[in-house]
């Protein structure tokens, strides 16, 4: 594309495509891609028409060029609208019934996952305004955010780790149950004014520091064969569950609660 009548590239508009009859409609991967190729050249405009095919065809482009979205909110969910919320542990089992009618079990998941529903919280017009801006500053499901789980958010003398002297960063965890069958779960968003440090029972006032992701670090390794402990309180990393919340007035002036379904985010595992 050059410029043309003396108008430069950046003053031109662009018109890439229209795709007339459904039968036609894998035309829309070209007319994305001469549209993409004339923002490149860095053409002022660029149109792709119309509306109503586009929504006929299920057309949707992807731009690169759009300012990344920020995956996780580092804020608390509303603590008086979550302290009464459903709470569901869950797991991902594989299980095959044989023709005797024996069983075989196989755990996809080393740690559970977590699911609530908040809408149980919800107790006036002031809950739902306060939820709602929550939600939209959200942006629905796009946004993490940390949650208080009103049956689970503190943990006192999990073991992190054992020093070998050279070692200097341990993760948090929380472990449930005993032995080799426990269930060790990550603890990624520590309350970090709550988190106590400890080398074989004695708290380290210093020589320790909270990173990210709830790792903690020393500044000196911790000697060979020494236990380290940690007391600390600690949110859930979740998101909403849904991009869409339905809220009924009418309903809910009745005495029924909204839907608000929320999902725990995996974070510091693979």
């Amino acid at each position: 594309m050059t410029a043309r009548l003396g108008y430069p590239v950046a003053a031109q508009h662009y018109f890439s495509g229209f795709v007339l009859v459904p039968q036609d409609h894998a035309q829309w991967g070209l007319i994305d891609a001469a549209a993409e190729a004339a923002r490149g050249r860095g053409v002022g405009e660029v149109f792709i028409w119309a509306l109503p095919q586009i929504v006929r065809d299920g057309y949707t482009h992807f731009s690169e060029g759009e300012a990344p979205v920020n995956a996780f909110d580092d804020l608390l969910f509303p603590l008086s609208l979550g302290r009464d919320a459903q709470v569901s542990p869950s797991f991902s089992t594989a299980i095959v019934t044989t023709a005797s009618g024996s069983e075989q079990r196989n755990a996809a998941w080393a740690q559970g996952r977590m699911r609530y529903d908040a809408g149980t919280g919800i107790r006036s017009d002031a809950d739902l305004k306060a939820l709602i801006a929550f939600f939209r500053a959200r942006r629905g499901a796009a946004k993490g955010f940390r949650f208080r789980d009103p049956l689970d958010h503190d943990a006192v003398d999990q073991l992190i780790g054992i020093g070998d002297g050279v070692r200097t960063s341990f993760a948090l965890v929380k472990r449930y149950g005993t032995g080799a069958d426990a269930e060790v779960r990550r603890i990624t968003r520590p309350e970090a004014a709550s988190v106590i440090i400890m080398i074989d029972g004695t708290a380290q006032a210093t020589g320790w520091s909270l990173l990210e992701l709830g790792d903690i670090g020393f500044s000196v390794p911790p000697a060979a064969g020494a236990l380290i402990t940690a007391h600390f309180a600690f949110d859930v990393p979740v998101r909403f569950a849904v991009d869409q919340l339905d809220i009924d007035a009418i309903t809910f002036a009745a005495g029924d609660a909204p839907h608000v379904p929320l999902i725990e985010v995996r974070e510091g595992v693979a």
